[in-house]
């Protein structure tokens, strides 16, 4: 707790001690913050079509279509893939340009800086890698909590017990699977290696440190979701509610304003993740040191053991 604490207090001072450059960064990911808070206006109407069409799939595959889990999860599920495919040409240029420039503000472990195209390059590269992981991720655990779940109810297991089990199995999965993307991002524009290496690296830089990493993106989750419900309060619903369904000048700043608030959520979140990215990479390289030096003071030991046996082999022989 005292180690998150600490990152997110040397987060929020970086962020207000270079306040200009980092909310002018923001503007960069404006775009992309609109797509994703409209996306969520037109969900209901785009992810029906995909929702019938996994519900099909789960029925085919012998999934229980009595089970409320099954039921939420496909909903959720259409949603998400509903609103992944709108802001894709988003999260691909304005989003990754916006953590370009802000990795390449703390990007100190290559002399010169490298440039902000060579981070741009990479860290698209581990987006694409990124993808294929989740939707991997995604399948596993399907599959897992198919044979789980005909595995249990053959035993007459009740389906709340089953239900409740599950979704904690498949939250806690997705969200490990999340946090090593996010860290495999950073880590390939500080390093200038994207790609599925850098995801290789996050896995073993961020071992042992997963509880820090989810209690790290918690509260910045739960501030975005809250960023979400206020855009569909204040702007979706009252364009829903106006007599003529017009957009009015008010509707667009209070829009634009929420969507610029969702930005600046998001340069923070960044800018933890690569202070985070620097504690770990400090603790790695120290641990590598620490192993070393211990290799080190065993190899001299059984140097000094072995001359004294030698020594003391010539003494009986003489």
């Amino acid at each position: 707790m005292d180690s998150t604490i600490k990152i997110i207090r040397n987060s929020i001072h970086t962020f207000l001690q270079h306040y200009t450059f980092f909310t002018s960064t923001s503007l960069l990911s404006l775009p992309f913050s609109l797509s994703i808070l409209l996306s969520f206006s037109f969900l209901p109407n785009h992810s029906l079509s995909l929702h019938s069409h996994l519900q099909s799939l789960f029925d085919a595959a012998g999934f229980p279509p009595e089970s409320d889990f099954f039921s939420i999860l496909n909903l959720k599920l259409s949603q998400t893939i509903t609103s992944s495919i709108l802001i894709l040409p988003f999260t691909l240029s304005f989003l990754l340009l916006t953590k370009s420039f802000i990795i390449q503000s703390f990007n100190t472990l290559v002399k010169p800086p490298p440039s902000l195209t060579g981070i741009f390059n990479s860290i698209l590269h581990t987006q694409i890698w990124n993808t294929l992981l989740i939707i991997s991720a995604n399948a596993t655990c399907f599959w897992v909590l198919f044979i789980a779940f005909n595995c249990l109810q053959n035993l007459n297991i009740p389906s709340l017990f089953i239900t409740f089990f599950g979704g904690i199995a498949y939250s806690i999965v997705i969200a490990n699977t999340l946090i090593i993307c996010n860290m495999a991002l950073i880590l390939s524009g500080m390093e200038l290696s994207g790609g599925f290496i850098s995801i290789l690296k996050s896995c073993v830089m961020i071992r042992g440190r997963t509880s820090v990493a989810l209690s790290l993106s918690l509260p910045v989750n739960i501030a975005l979701a809250g960023i979400e419900f206020l855009f569909q309060f204040r702007v979706v619903k009252a364009y829903s509610d106006f007599g003529s369904n017009k957009i009015t000048s008010t509707m667009v700043l209070e829009g634009l304003f929420i969507a610029y608030m969702y930005s600046i959520l998001i340069t923070i979140d960044v800018i933890i993740g690569c202070v985070f990215f620097k504690s770990c990479k400090i603790a790695y390289d120290q641990n590598i040191v620490d192993q070393e030096a211990g290799r080190t003071k065993e190899e001299l030991q059984e140097e000094i053991n072995g001359f004294t046996l030698v020594k003391c082999l010539e003494k009986d022989f003489s």
